[in-house]
């Protein structure tokens, strides 16, 4: 059985918990990390870039009470378990406010429709529970083992934890709570896989005994606290399984869909630009030479394809493109 030493407890017990050692110091170098990582990761949401919100997900310290929270657990220390889910709790609050008064200073909406960091974190789905619980048994291993705590950097890229939250308060700005649910679904998604498997992985390196053995306290586990962590991952999963069906179902409809469209618009010398289902509603988008295309004729052979209970949109934009070149100056 993997164990650790006296040494490793010492080593996690003061990295994680934030009341021992210089509290002081440890306190602000996690409020400071935490609101740069958060302004950090607003402006790559609102930007759409991926690099930025990738140097947030560095930065951010969230990672620190969330496994702290799993080894109190498997200490049975109440206090700092306490200690550690508040710090969650208070600085998952502080990222949704700063991203939420940055967007105000945005002229138009950041949602998932415009841009892609928000949409690739309001849509959860089992997958992503899957990654998430892989991603925090890594992070445990990494603590146990002190030789692999390299790894550090690519978990905390591998776990989103600050960029959802940029988007739960982006989004709340521009008005589309469905949206902001999401990304909040994903992030408690990613805490509780954490402290789960962050909670079996210290359970498994025998945390517990060799705490004991050293001389510091170690309340009584019982099963009703496992029984807790092993909920807060079934609550999440069912959401999440919902999710995964409803895109699975969107992806069935547009599989359908694109052929269909295509097949009609080539008919008729026009091409289809885009193709997307989002709300219950299919969008397509067709360009191409007056006169207008029949739009019935796409519904009726949408209808042959099996689509008769999909409500659909066409959007025709008659005329194509024209280059406009610059008068420049010889």
């Amino acid at each position: 059985m993997p164990t650790v030493t006296a040494a490793d407890i010492d080593r996690m017990t003061t990295s994680l918990f934030l009341a021992e050692g210089d509290s002081a110091a440890k306190r602000s170098r996690f409020w400071i990390l935490l609101v740069l990582a958060a302004v950090i990761a607003t402006a790559g949401v609102i930007a759409d870039s991926t690099a930025t919100v990738i140097g947030a997900m560095i930065v951010a310290p969230l990672m620190t009470p969330i496994i702290g929270t799993a080894l109190a657990v498997v200490l049975a220390d109440r206090l700092n378990a306490l200690r550690s889910a508040f710090l969650v709790l208070a600085g998952a609050a502080c990222v949704v406010a700063i991203a939420f008064a940055l967007g105000l200073l945005i002229q138009i909406p950041v949602v998932a429709e415009s841009n892609t960091q928000v949409a690739a974190r309001v849509s959860p789905r089992l997958i992503d529970l899957i990654a998430a619980l892989a991603t925090g048994a890594v992070g445990a291993f990494a603590l146990c083992r002190d030789d692999v705590s390299d790894t550090l950097p690519g978990v905390a890229i591998a776990i989103s934890l600050v960029p959802p939250l940029a988007v739960v308060g982006l989004t709340l700005e521009s008005g589309e709570p469905s949206q902001s649910l999401g990304a909040l679904l994903l992030f408690g998604t990613n805490v509780a896989a954490i402290i789960a498997m962050g909670t079996l992985v210290l359970l498994i390196y025998r945390v517990r005994e060799t705490a004991a053995d050293t001389g510091r306290m170690v309340g009584q586990l019982n099963g009703l606290t496992l029984g807790i962590v092993a909920a807060m991952v079934l609550l999440v999963a069912v959401p999440l399984g919902i999710g995964s069906y409803q895109v699975y179902q969107q992806e069935l409809i547009k599989r359908k869909a694109t052929p269909v469209a295509n097949s009609w618009a080539e008919a008729s010398g026009w091409l289809v630009t885009e193709v997307g289902y989002r709300q219950g509603l299919l969008r397509i988008i067709a360009l191409g030479p007056p006169p207008e295309i029949d739009e019935k004729e796409l519904r009726r052979q949408l209808d042959d394809a099996g689509l008769e209970d999909v409500d659909a949109r066409v959007t025709l934009v008659v005329g194509g493109a024209r280059d406009l070149p610059a008068h420049r100056s010889r």
